[in-house]
């Protein structure tokens, strides 16, 4: 009789599986000075809680350090900051206050929810806001009361500092290899087209491409005036549009052309090469094979563009401006952030369910005694960011890699006396945190523990015999999280798939609306901005879908059966791609009634998603064998059979 295997299920493991992405080692090395530099330093004078709280700046710095261009880093490191030290600073008026520090920490609470619901960087400072509140009210602090939030702030610059150092040598060079590497992953896609790695290198090149704009698109705003590198790159960015157009029409040609020619994913990575290294003026024109029907005729046109965008020396940047909109000025931003913050559902939805949580885990410690009882609060707080990933999944993964980390602050802690010997301890788990936040959640929580707990210590010198209750803490905090702040709602039981198939289908049906009744040539920044929008809106549904997975039944179940309606919505917009690049270069131009036909298709799809509905009888017959748009027609009426199954 065989043996029945006995494993978990997927969606528990699904974040325990390594992310395959390479160690950032500048980081690493600025987390190990930018943690033990200030314990040496408070070690000398003989003020180690002074140093702790440095050091806890410092951490808040490296883990907020996620950006690539410089002014970005710098944008992305002091705004959370600021909120942190104010996060501290009202905690630390709390501490010891009894049912007022309850009050306080979920009005904080409610606060810091509803600031994270804006943007990455408000997420981060309404992290630091709340995470920093619960230190304050937990923790002695010391005095005058000014000083905790200067030594955090003070962290948080050093830091800064050490980010900056490679500024003035390095420059504009972090932006150069996100456009290349964008452009490497135009030429990986053009080598996959006619095989199965194809959707893979498409979905890759999606990301890439989302990275690349939200780089440099964020920057721009940020700048007063106009700067010609960033005109220069973002030129360069627009340039891969049509090549990225021009590889999905190569992927739907007949199979009678045969394979693409290696040439043209050659002449891509060696633009990817102009592009990381600068180089400037006359070029000879790519060196491509005589093109091949009107696909490869429109690839190799896109390519010479781009080849001529790259080597450009001096861009227009009036031009680039004109062509992706000019950014918003800092009034009208504050009144998109206002609105967001204030008449948002979503955020509100989101503030109340944070502040519910630690409002209860406050409420929990203060009747039940608990040592160091801000660990409950810090668990709740780090568990419940729901746009860092599912509170499930992130809750057990904080679990899970508490008790990873507790098996690293052991021995730290049973056999490392406080003192010098603190700082090389330090420099070696610092060096952790950069190293595995790259691999995943629960990693990066197993990095995290010890060296929150050694800092702690040196605040509140418990040592080694509260180790099991921070493993008890945060079980407690875990629970209340599952409990409070996901099983009772009952949005958690629900996935948006089937929303953002919707969004992505009805934004299709505004694309083919204005791609085919448009002469050729024309408006081809208002296409390009609706190219955009719909690549981003297979990227959110992917990142719904892959959350969804990490879902327990019947969550990640319902997602599964979202899966073949999500392959033929992609299939659908590559396929619009296609038809528009086939047009430009000499297939017969659709009707208004053959564009009508298949916008109206497209929008009651998208309404079926939305709501539920049936789906309207279709004629699969309605375009003739010959029309431009009848491979799309025949893909949209997949969709709809998936849809009506």
């Amino acid at each position: 009789m065989a043996r029945t295997r006995l494993a978990p299920p997927p969606w528990l493991t699904e974040g325990l599986r390594p992310r395959n992405a390479p160690i950032p080692w500048a980081a690493v090395a600025r987390a190990s000075v930018a943690l033990a530099a200030p314990l040496a330093v408070g070690t000398a004078v003989g003020r180690p809680g002074d140093a702790a709280l440095v050091s806890i700046g410092a951490l808040s710095g490296v883990i907020g350090d996620t950006a690539d261009a410089y002014r970005m880093r710098v944008f992305n490191i002091a705004v959370p900051q600021l909120f942190g030290a104010l996060g501290v600073l009202l905690g630390a008026q709390a501490h010891g206050a009894g049912w007022t520090a309850v009050a306080v920490l979920t009005v904080v609470a409610l606060v810091s929810g509803m600031i994270s619901s804006i943007g990455a960087v408000a997420s981060v400072s309404g992290l630091l806001l709340l995470l920093n509140a619960v230190i304050g009210a937990g923790l002695p602090l010391p005095s005058p009361w000014w000083l905790p939030p200067a030594l955090l702030l003070l962290g948080g610059l050093l830091v800064l500092a050490l980010t900056l150092l490679a500024w003035p040598l390095r420059g504009g060079t972090p932006e150069r290899t996100v456009v290349a590497d964008t452009y490497r992953s135009a030429a990986e896609l053009l080598e996959a087209t006619g095989s199965a790695a194809y959707e893979g290198r498409r979905r890759a090149l999606t990301q890439s491409l989302n990275h690349s704009y939200d780089l440099l698109l964020a920057r721009r705003a940020r700048r007063h005036g106009r700067s010609a590198t960033l005109a220069r790159l973002l030129a360069q960015l627009n340039a891969l549009v049509p090549v990225v157009e021009g590889a999905s029409a190569v992927q739907f040609r007949p199979p009678e052309y045969g394979p693409l020619p290696p040439a043209y994913p050659a002449a891509v990575r060696a633009l990817a090469e102009a592009v990381e290294q600068g180089r400037t003026g006359p070029a000879p024109p790519p060196d491509l094979p005589e093109p091949v029907g009107p696909s490869t005729r429109a690839l190799a046109q896109a390519i010479g563009h781009a080849s001529v965008v790259v080597h450009e020396v001096a861009p227009d940047p009036y031009a680039v401006d004109d062509r992706l909109g000019r950014p918003a000025g800092l009034e009208i931003r504050a009144r998109r952030a206002a609105r967001a913050l204030l008449l948002s559902g979503a955020s509100w939805r989101y503030g109340l369910r944070l502040a519910l949580c630690i409002g209860l885990a406050q409420v929990l410690v203060s009747v039940i005694a608990v040592p160091r009882s801000y660990w409950v609060a810090l668990t709740v707080t780090f568990v419940m960011k729901p746009d860092f990933g599912s509170v499930f999944s992130r809750a057990v993964l904080r679990a899970l890699g508490t008790a990873g980390g507790l098996l690293i602050a052991v021995p730290v802690l049973a056999e490392v006396p406080h003192g010098w010997w603190d700082v090389p301890v330090m420099a070696a788990l610092a060096m952790l945190i950069p190293a595995l936040s790259v691999k995943g959640y629960a990693f990066q929580t197993a990095a995290i523990t010890p060296v929150i707990l050694l800092l702690s210590d040196l605040l509140n010198h418990q040592g080694f015999r509260l180790v099991l209750p921070r493993l008890y803490d945060s079980l407690i905090g875990c629970g209340i999280s599952l409990l409070v702040g996901y099983l009772l709602w009952p949005e958690s039981w629900h996935t948006r798939i089937g929303d953002r198939l919707a969004d992505a289908v009805q934004d299709t049906a505004a694309y083919v609306s204005l791609a085919f009744t448009t002469a050729p040539g024309r408006d081809e920044p208002g296409r390009a901005r609706h190219r955009r929008r719909l690549y981003r809106d297979l990227s959110t549904v992917r990142s719904e879908f892959q959350r969804a997975l990490t879902e327990p039944p019947p969550v990640g179940a319902r997602a599964e059966a979202w899966w073949p309606l999500v392959i033929a919505v992609e299939r659908i917009v590559d396929t619009t791609t296609a038809a528009r690049v086939r047009v430009e270069h000499g297939a017969p131009v659709p009707t208004t009634a053959e564009v009508a036909t298949v916008a109206r298709e497209l929008a009651d799809l998208a309404e079926a998603l939305r709501t539920g509905a049936a789906l309207p009888e279709a004629d699969p017959d309605a375009l003739s064998p010959n029309c431009a748009l009848a491979r799309l027609h025949h893909e949209v009426h997949a969709a709809r059979a998936l849809a009506a199954s």
